[in-house]
């Protein structure tokens, strides 16, 4: 083999031993929070010696934090508007929203673990606080410009105030999904969200 064959495999194992992390640490923090969440837990789980989770993560905080990032990546890919060939700007907004929650039923790590830390205060601030706070306000700006984009005329008071809405909005039905389960189509009430904030922007 030769010596660039072998870099490729050494990055190859390194990248699925930090993927079996990340989905480890997914499944522990899904079944235990933050503070049930730890290295030798992460390590149980995915069947790597401790030393291996540190050579790719500084500590808890470090891989918690990287468990938000990947999964608002997910998420964030969702959050486009589609076109106008899509039909009308409800259609449009509505089609959005479908896709947001479909990604967050797929992908709801980030918005799971980070509501968690956003409602803790603690003395000194864990990374994936501050990552969750710095990505919330990525996603809040996304909703801006489609808010922006779809009603030019309303003053940046209105669209802040819709943004808020609509993001808070977005918050209550995913809790109420996580409390009650899959009984819950999440798709169907991100739909009628769009729809009640789509209303509220014509009437402003």
């Amino acid at each position: 083999m030769t010596k660039s064959q072998t870099a490729r495999k050494k990055r190859a194992n390194g990248l699925e031993s930090r993927l079996r992390i990340l989905d480890a640490t997914v499944e522990i923090a899904g079944e235990r929070g933050y503070e049930g969440t730890s290295i030798a837990a992460v390590s149980a789980k995915c069947g790597l010696p401790a030393s291996s989770i540190y050579w790719h993560f500084k500590d808890k905080d470090d891989l918690i934090a990287a468990v938000i990032e990947r999964s608002f990546e997910t998420w964030l890919a969702a959050v486009e508007l589609p076109g106008k060939e899509a039909g009308t700007p409800l259609e449009r907004v509505t089609a959005m929203a479908a896709n947001v929650a479909k990604s967050l039923v797929d992908a709801p790590d980030f918005l799971r673990l980070g509501l968690m830390l956003a409602l803790e205060r603690r003395p000194t601030e864990p990374r994936g606080r501050t990552v969750f706070l710095q990505v919330r306000d990525i996603a809040s700006q996304k909703i801006t410009e489609v808010m922006r984009t779809l009603f030019p005329d309303l003053d940046e008071a209105a669209v802040r105030t819709l943004t808020t809405y609509a993001v808070a909005g977005a918050d209550g039905l995913f809790v109420h999904r996580e409390i009650n389960g899959d009984a819950v189509d999440l798709v169907a009430m991100f739909e009628l969200h769009a729809r009640l904030v789509y209303a509220a922007a014509t009437r402003m």
